[in-house]
């Protein structure tokens, strides 16, 4: 992987490969212009981004984060997960377990 650069040269490596810049039709800055922040790293309610500064992330990836970025039982969840595999394009306990809980909860 390469280096990390700064949000400027970052976003002059995006434009050369991914359409607009970003991954997201709603981020595509030319329409609102300036240019985008990418972030490296999130914590609770605060992301990084590559030139270090911190915000408190109100975007929270398009929904409610309700425990923030990283919080630590839940990275603890995906590990334990993780360690059982990542995805086999064949049924898993795991997902009939999901849809009956979700079932359950959800009329109809």
């Amino acid at each position: 992987m390469s280096k990390v650069n700064g949000n400027h040269e970052l976003f002059e490596r995006a434009c050369n490969v991914i359409p607009g810049g970003v991954n997201s039709p709603v981020r595509a800055f030319r329409s609102v212009g300036g240019e985008p922040y990418f972030v490296t790293s999130g914590s609770g309610s605060k992301v990084t981004d590559a030139e270090g500064r911190v915000f408190v992330d109100y975007v929270q990836s398009y929904g409610a984060s309700i425990l923030g970025h990283a919080h630590p039982k839940v990275a603890e969840a995906v590990k334990r997960q993780v360690d059982k595999g990542s995805t086999f394009g064949a049924p898993t306990p795991g997902e009939v377990e999901l849809a009956e809980r979700i079932c359950g909860i959800v009329d109809g």
